[in-house]
């Protein structure tokens, strides 16, 4: 029994007669602990292959439709767009239908969108279906609010202790999935041919169906499951007894909407900046990420299948920036890890685009700026879950990780600006991804440092540390 099923108990008369009493904060197994962050991990490694692919085999989408560069990169930029429409949305709804629901609608948006890729027969069409994959990026955000909730309450002393670690080894799905669908594209295409982008599509459904179905065996967190009790306490017009649990439980007692709280208070400050940092640091992974083969092949003159094995082993060593820098995260703070590795992160990717086109130094730097521009996303998800109270934990992180979207279009807009103004594309690459990266890395300095929350035996919230 919780500390407000306690409060219920010796103070029943003033609440409802005949109303069920409040969901108990229970703890977390260890088992289930476990097995969420590896079902997290899985799901975020899918909807990163599926939208990574969609930029591996932009080259091979482009040369079947005869776009020229400019129009790639326009197709790739309006993608952006929807994207960015249909991440802003999921934030508030996965704080109203819960976690585990969030997760299987953003895995299951995976399969839809790569399934109804393989069917484009335009752009326009193209556009429209691959802004699904907004579903499937939202993923990050929605399993960062759950396993940060999870973590909070879990009986696993380990992952308690080392928090950023853990979630470091879930947020490898990027280079991973990165890394995986490199090589299924280097596979379809020694098996099938130049031109099998549909059929690189259509079985990456496989995997997405798998594991949107093995989310549903996933429970829900006790946190949401409370805030959800006061929810309809309050709809149901006892304003005042939801106020009673809540405090009770250690929870805000808020009847502002999600989106409204984290433009409010102590949540203003950390949504503008992170936010801002977000936008500013997508001109890195729109370059260099999502666009990498493009990089490579253009701004570089790899050949195609020189590119795919160079993005392989970067993303190797981009994994382990991940578990690198959650580690560091949970020993020297996640804000200070941040900074360091964006900057250094835009200083290497300065040195790939200006330095020889020579096979040997363009790997180490374009591992060494993966390793810096992606692995401070094992700190920074976690951060920013820990910057919002439950009731708003999934809008604040979703509505900060939409703000991709708008550097990825900001991004290439510039680069398709600069190209189509026949600047060289290594320059180009240079002005906006490289030199985005290392100001992404100043604006964090502006961010607020935050108190991971710690639950005593009644389920109560204090901070430890900042």
């Amino acid at each position: 029994m919780n500390y407000a099923q306690i409060l219920w108990k010796e103070h029943h008369e003033c609440f409802i007669a005949d109303y069920p009493p409040p969901p108990e904060m229970r703890a977390v197994s260890v088992k289930e602990t476990r097995r969420a962050t590896v079902i997290a991990f899985f799901a975020w490694t899918i909807a990163v292959y599926d939208f990574i692919m969609f930029g591996t085999l932009l080259p091979d989408i482009s040369s079947s439709f005869k776009w020229s560069t400019s129009t790639s990169l326009l197709v790739s930029t309006l993608v952006s767009v929807g994207t960015f429409v249909i991440v802003i949305f999921v934030g508030p709804l996965v704080d109203r239908l819960g976690r585990r629901r969030g997760m299987m609608i953003s895995v299951a948006g995976t399969a839809v969108s790569s399934a109804t890729t393989a069917l484009a027969m335009n752009a326009g069409y193209l556009v429209g279906v691959r802004s699904i994959s907004g579903l499937g990026l939202a993923e990050q955000s929605i399993n960062a609010t759950y396993l940060n909730e999870l973590y909070e309450v879990t009986e696993d002393k380990k992952i308690k202790r080392n928090q950023g670690l853990v979630y470091s080894m879930v947020q490898t799905g990027w280079p991973i999935g990165a890394m995986v669908a490199a090589g299924f594209v280097a596979i379809v295409t020694a098996i099938f041919g130049v031109g099998s982008w549909r059929i690189a599509f259509v079985l990456a459904t496989i995997p997405a169906i798998i594991v949107a179905l093995v989310c549903r065996s996933l429970s829900e967190s006790p946190q949401f499951v409370l805030n959800k009790y006061i929810r309809d306490l309050r709809k149901a017009g006892h304003a005042e007894e939801a106020a009673k649990v809540a405090a009770a439980a250690g929870l805000d007692n808020q009847t502002a909407a999600p989106l409204a709280r984290i433009f409010q208070g102590k949540h203003l400050r950390n949504t503008l900046v992170l936010s801002l940092s977000w936008i500013i640091n997508w001109f890195g992974i729109q370059t260099f990420s999502v666009l990498g083969t493009t990089v490579l092949q253009t701004g570089k003159g790899i050949n195609a299948t020189g590119a795919l094995v160079l993005v392989v082993l970067s993303n190797i060593v981009g994994a382990l920036g991940y578990l690198t820098h959650g580690f560091l995260g949970d020993r020297f703070g996640r804000k200070r890890v941040i900074i360091v590795g964006w900057i250094l992160g835009g200083i290497f990717f300065a040195a790939l685009m200006l330095g020889p086109s020579n096979t040997a130094y363009v790997l180490i730097t374009y591992m060494l700026g993966l390793f810096f521009l992606l692995g401070p996303y094992a700190a920074i998800m976690f951060f920013q879950a820990e910057c919002y109270d439950s009731d708003c934990r999934a809008t604040g992180g979703s509505f900060i990780t939409a703000m991709s979207q708008p550097g990825a279009i900001i991004g290439g807009f510039i680069l398709t600006g600069l190209t189509a103004a026949s600047v060289s594309f290594s320059t180009a690459a240079l002005v906006v991804g490289a030199l985005g990266t290392l100001v992404s890395g100043f604006i964090m300095m502006a961010a607020k440092p935050v108190a991971p929350a710690h639950r005593d035996e009644f389920g109560v919230e204090s901070e430890v540390r900042s």
